[in-house]
C-alpha cells in the first residue's frame, strides 16, 4: 500500500482495510502493480491519475513518432569548415531527438587506407558525445564505414558545434562584406582617376569659322 500524495509505503495491508483508509482521505484505492504478490495499490484521486497515465502514453507516442532517422555522409580528407557545417547538423538531429546514421566513403584508391576512414568516424563519435550513445559501432560494408547514433536524454544532452558553426558564418559574412567594401572602394578610386585624367586633358580647340565669299 502506497501513499500517493506522500509516497510513503504503508506496509501490506487488508483489502477492506485499504479502501476504508483511502474512503477516508477522500480518495480511490487504484491497483498499479497487479502481477506482483501481495499486489501494489496506491490511494490517490483516480480521475487525476488516469488522467496524468494518458498524458504520459500521449507524450511517448509523440516522441516515438516524431523520431526519424537522419543520415550524414562524411567524405576521407574532408575540409575543416565542412566538417563544423556536418557535425552540427548531426548535433541538430541529435538535439531534435532523431537517430543518426554515419556514413563515411571510400573513392578509388582510399580503400587503401581505410585506416583513415576509421580515424575520421572515430573523431565524428568523439565529437558526438555530448549528445548521443552508440548503436552500432563502426563497420565497413563494401565502400563505407557506416555508424549509428541514438539521442542521449533530453537533460543530458550538450551541444558544442552550434555556436562554432554560428561563429564561423558570421565570420564569412564578415569576410564577404569586407571583400565587397574593398571592391566597391577600388571601382570609386578608379572612376576618381578617371575623372582626375579627363579634367587635365586640353580642351578640344574650337572650329575655325566658315568662311564666305561675295
Amino acid at each position: 500500500m502506497i501513499d500517493g500524495a506522500s509516497g510513503k509505503q504503508l506496509g501490506v495491508l487488508a483489502t477492506p482495510q485499504a479502501i476504508r483508509l483511502a474512503k477516508e482521505q477522500g480518495l480511490d484505492l487504484v491497483e498499479i502493480s497487479p502481477n506482483i504478490d501481495p499486489p501494489v495499490c496506491k490511494i490517490v484521486d483516480y480521475g487525476k491519475y488516469k488522467y496524468i497515465q494518458e498524458k504520459h502514453k500521449k507524450e511517448a507516442f509523440k516522441q516515438h513518432k516524431a523520431s526519424k532517422l537522419k543520415e550524414m555522409k562524411f567524405r576521407v580528407g574532408i575540409d575543416p569548415h565542412d566538417y563544423l557545417i556536418k557535425i552540427t547538423h548531426a548535433e541538430d538531429f541529435l538535439f531534435d531527438g532523431h537517430k543518426v546514421r554515419i556514413q563515411l566513403q571510400f573513392r578509388g584508391r582510399q580503400m587503401a587506407h581505410q585506416e583513415v576512414g576509421f580515424q575520421l568516424v572515430q573523431k565524428i563519435k568523439k565529437d558526438l558525445l555530448t549528445m548521443a550513445h552508440v548503436d552500432m559501432e563502426p563497420k565497413l560494408a563494401g565502400r563505407n564505414i557506416n555508424m549509428q547514433l541514438s539521442p542521449l536524454p533530453e537533460r543530458q544532452r550538450i551541444r558544442k558545434f552550434r555556436v562554432a558553426a554560428n561563429e564561423a558564418q558570421m565570420k564569412d559574412i564578415a569576410h564577404a562584406s569586407t571583400v565587397s567594401e574593398e571592391v566597391h572602394n577600388d571601382h570609386d578610386q578608379q572612376d576618381a582617376e578617371h575623372h582626375d585624367h579627363a579634367a587635365d586633358a586640353p580642351a578640344p580647340e574650337a572650329p575655325a569659322p566658315n568662311s564666305i565669299q561675295s
